[in-house]
């Protein structure tokens, strides 16, 4: 079964994660942004990451390069492009406005260009979505506080926020308020949890956090109880192995716990995270963890299944998307 053939959502999908190698150079020369890569292959080199902070801090060196509403609307537009491609039919992708608005932007001069490529993308893709705002978890609460404040002004282009960048030494507790506070907009809640950090990260974000979905959640699996628990009450994983790989959070995709996590009975999905970076988009993603446990067809159309049940699309385009899947599947 060829995996792009089937509809389906990308729920764990950072923005900046698809900037590729060669915007990143064009965008420079473009905004006279002086990188610290003398050519393609030098940054390229720069891909062997050690360990998650090695990744976050090329990520963050990267991204300097994105200072005009333009810069944000090209990069959303090439990832969605091929998302369509992919067979994505509804993508909810995360953004990261606080390192944005320390290299000079203003929250609406990032948030309105992808919200608006994002409608451009329904027109041209028939590609559903919406953007979720992260914290920069290492930032503190107090920014993460700050931020949501000023957020009231970009409330229409946002569902939702969610919580990345370093896990471990800053646990979901230090953010029980701004998500409280999040809640109390109307917007829905999601987290990184259990990608670098243990098993009480993943319940720290559903019990201080309630979030509706864990991004990662991978370290559940030391957890029987907490397995339990996601499945009983129907939490999504978002899970990446690519992602996982490349980081080092795995020594190998045919140890990922993927389908320990279907058995378990949770509604996991495979996303893509950081493409550029981590050596795939969506469909190659599926094309690596098929072949690592050997996913069969019905396990194949069960994670697109999820992705679509677990997305935040309203219930008359979760039931479009189940029934061009049924169809697909057969």
């Amino acid at each position: 079964m060829d995996i792009r053939t089937l509809p389906k959502a990308e729920l764990h999908l950072h923005i900046e994660g698809t900037l590729e190698p060669e915007m990143t150079f064009r965008l420079a020369e473009r905004n006279g942004v002086e990188l610290p890569w003398a050519s393609l292959e030098e940054l390229r080199a720069r891909y062997d990451f050690g360990e998650l902070q090695d990744f976050l801090d090329l990520y963050y060196e990267s991204m300097a390069v994105l200072r005009k509403p333009q810069d944000f609307y090209e990069l959303a537009m090439a990832y969605l492009a091929k998302a369509a491609e992919d067979g994505v039919r509804h993508a909810e992708i995360f953004f990261d406005p606080q390192a944005h608005i320390k290299n000079g932007n203003s929250l609406k001069d990032v948030a309105l260009p992808l919200w608006e490529a994002m409608n451009d993308a329904k027109e041209m893709f028939g590609i559903t979505g919406g953007l979720i705002m992260c914290f920069l978890r290492d930032l503190g609460a107090d920014a993460a506080a700050d931020l949501l404040k000023q957020a009231q002004a970009i409330r229409p282009f946002i569902i939702g926020v969610g919580l990345d960048s370093t896990e471990v030494g800053y646990p979901p507790e230090l953010f029980e308020d701004v998500y409280r506070a999040a809640s109390e907009m109307g917007l829905h809640l999601v987290a990184h949890g259990g990608e670098e950090g243990g098993p009480e990260y993943v319940w720290g974000a559903l019990k201080n956090l309630h979030a509706e979905r864990i991004d990662h959640g991978l370290q559940s699996r030391e957890d029987a109880e907490l397995l339990k628990y996601l499945a009983e009450h129907h939490i999504a994983l978002t899970s990446c192995p690519l992602s996982n790989l490349r980081l080092k959070a795995i020594p190998s995709l045919e140890s990922h716990p993927l389908r320990t996590f279907l058995d378990a009975g949770i509604p996991a999905s495979v996303n893509s995270d950081d493409p550029a970076y981590f050596g795939g988009y969506l469909a190659d993603t599926f094309d690596a963890i098929t072949a690592a446990l050997k996913l069969t067809d019905a396990e194949l159309v069960t994670l697109c299944r999820n992705s679509i049940e677990t997305s935040f699309a309203d219930d008359k385009r979760k039931s479009e998307l189940l029934g061009e899947l049924d169809a697909a599947g057969k």
